[in-house]
């Protein structure tokens, strides 16, 4: 559950902290004093968008933290799938925005905003007023459809999504080769020419490689052959050479090497020395004659790597990428030879995927509406309980007109709000008073099988009054019983049900506006709740009468 809240420095926000509880979490205040700010912040954190007048004026930063404690096994696994771990039960997000960017942290680390919204998904859900108007949305039917029966089809619809893609990808590759006679003949004929002109090259790999340091060896030779030869003259060539007079120093220290042990080991050096000059002497000598080139090797060297460059510029950077077009082209050319067999073998390959995706799309038809019907008497019944008396509600599955990725389903919401009256598609029938109303009863449905542990409401009673409100409050309180949420009020038999009651307050001091927000004791929230009934003016029977409805909210509650 959401735990903590702290904002900073966001609209008429200074800095506020608010710690909340288990159950049904109800905030409340005056019209302007910024209970929309609150969830504005909530929103924020969970990586919503934002823009630069949103800071506080004069702040050069805002932040928002939300820290859960999450004890939900499921909602645990969901999190480490992710690579977030709680530390001691919590998970804490936060956000911190500045004028031109954000920094997002999960539980202190810096992450992506994508990863942020992620595990927002799986600790919390808000429901505003935008949401409750995408129930006009008939492909937003489908969805909350598949959200109930998710345990039933996850797998199902796993192997209609790997149907669907190899069946377009069967499509795609038959819409690709389809082609006439004459377009054939010409793709054939200039495939033959490539794939001769590559095996006529007889490329070998590495070859080109081998050939550049060639090329370089002769492009230089020059070069290298004069430098050996000095070598030679410094080292085994002439009376000056470093062999001449290493064998003179051999001969003057021999003379003195059988008198003393050291002169006997300097001698031996000196010799070895001389087998080493000797040993590079004639590699070097070798070196020589291998930097010997004739013209006639230069212009083989030279035309080869033209060779290979030409077909480099043609075919690919390297041999190896030649080589492995040069089997790509082959193989297409097998096709075109054989076209007719190819096709007919790719039109029964689309065929049998098609039947594969009809098949699984078939099953997947058949758990949407088994499941579709304890939706629909489920959400029939709590619009009863939301005083919709003599409702009737449909979920009409009917065949959409090709397959897709969800598989071949064309789900709407049909409903009756009046006797006599036939059903209609929602966005015909339902006001804004009674689609929050709808979506109410959806969320509550929807609560018994979800994983997510705290809703929050925005926007829940509007065009609401009367008997229907004191309903929406008791279906608050019963999603309370089982999760946590945290509703905006403005109505005071929703804001009676609260187990935890806030107030939002907006204060001006020496010329500075602030909204905050503290939680309410008990008399406190029984004079909140007569403001709300009485306006500006507060009696003694407005006070009598929200004390009965604490008492009232109580009895309902037990």
């Amino acid at each position: 559950m959401l735990q903590n809240l702290h904002v900073k420095n966001l609209a008429l926000i200074d800095e506020i902290e608010v710690e909340f509880g288990d159950g049904l979490n109800i905030l409340t205040g005056e019209t302007g004093a910024g209970k929309s700010i609150i969830l504005g912040s909530v929103n924020l954190a969970l990586g919503g968008r934002y823009t630069k007048d949103i800071l506080r004026q004069g702040a050069e930063y805002g932040f928002v933290e939300l820290t859960f404690q999450v004890e939900n096994e499921r909602q645990v696994k969901k999190l480490k799938e992710l690579e977030i771990f709680p530390e001691e039960g919590a998970v804490t997000l936060s956000r911190r925005l500045m004028e031109k960017r954000s920094v997002s942290r999960i539980n202190g680390e810096t992450v992506q905003i994508a990863l942020l919204k992620e595990a927002a998904a799986i600790l919390i859900d808000i429901h505003g007023q935008h949401e409750h108007q995408s129930l006009l949305y008939k492909k937003n039917h489908l969805g909350i459809v598949d959200a109930f029966a998710r345990e039933s089809i996850v797998d199902v619809k796993q192997k209609v999504l790997k149907a669907y893609k190899e069946y377009k990808a069967c499509v795609k590759e038959l819409g690709e080769t389809q082609t006439d006679e004459t377009q054939r003949a010409k793709e054939l004929s200039f495939l033959k020419f490539e794939i001769d002109e590559i095996h006529e090259a007889d490329l070998k790999p590495g070859e080109d490689e081998d050939l550049e340091e060639l090329y370089r060896r002769i492009v230089n030779s020059k070069e290298i052959a004069e430098g050996v030869g000095e070598a030679y003259l410094y080292t085994s060539d002439g009376n000056e050479s470093a062999s001449e007079n290493l064998s003179r120093a051999i001969r003057a220290i021999s003379a003195i090497s059988e008198y003393d042990e050291k002169a006997s080991e300097l001698y031996d050096q000196l010799v070895e020395i001389d087998s080493l000059l000797n040993d590079f002497n004639r590699e070097l000598a070798g070196y020589a004659d291998e930097c010997e080139f004739s013209d006639e090797e230069y212009h083989e060297t030279e035309n080869r790597l033209n060779e290979i460059n030409h077909l480099k510029t043609k075919y690919g950077n390297s041999i190896e990428e030649i080589l492995a077009y040069c089997k790509k082209q082959e193989k297409r050319l097998l096709v075109l030879e054989d076209y007719d067999s190819y096709i007919e073998e790719l039109r029964a390959k689309a065929a049998r995927s098609e039947e594969e995706l009809k098949k699984q799309a078939g099953k997947l038809t058949a758990l949407r509406k088994k499941q579709g019907k304890i939706l629909e008497k489920a959400i029939e019944d709590g619009l009863k309980d939301l005083n919709f008396e003599n409702v009737q509600f449909e979920i009409r599955f009917e065949k959409a007109g090709g397959y897709t990725a969800e598989g071949m389903d064309d789900v709407e919401f049909m409903i009756s709000l009046n006797p006599g009256q036939p059903l209609k598609p929602l966005a015909s029938v339902a006001s804004g008073g009674e689609l929050s109303r709808i979506m109410l009863a959806i969320k509550t449905v929807m609560a018994s099988r979800d994983d997510i542990e705290t809703l929050i409401f925005d926007e829940i009673d509007v065009g609401i009054s009367g008997r229907t409100a004191q309903k929406v409050s008791e279906k608050m309180a019963v999603i309370g019983k089982g999760h946590q949420v945290i509703c905006i009020t403005h109505l005071a038999q929703i804001a009676a049900m609260a187990d935890h009651h806030y107030l939002i307050e907006k204060a001006t001091l020496d010329g500075d506006t602030r909204t905050d927000i503290r939680r309410l004791e008990e008399e406190e929230s029984v004079r909140e709740l007569a403001r709300i009934l009485g306006g500006a003016k507060i009696t003694d029977t407005v006070l009598k009468s929200a004390v009965e409805m604490k008492e009232l909210a109580r009895q309902l509650g037990k």
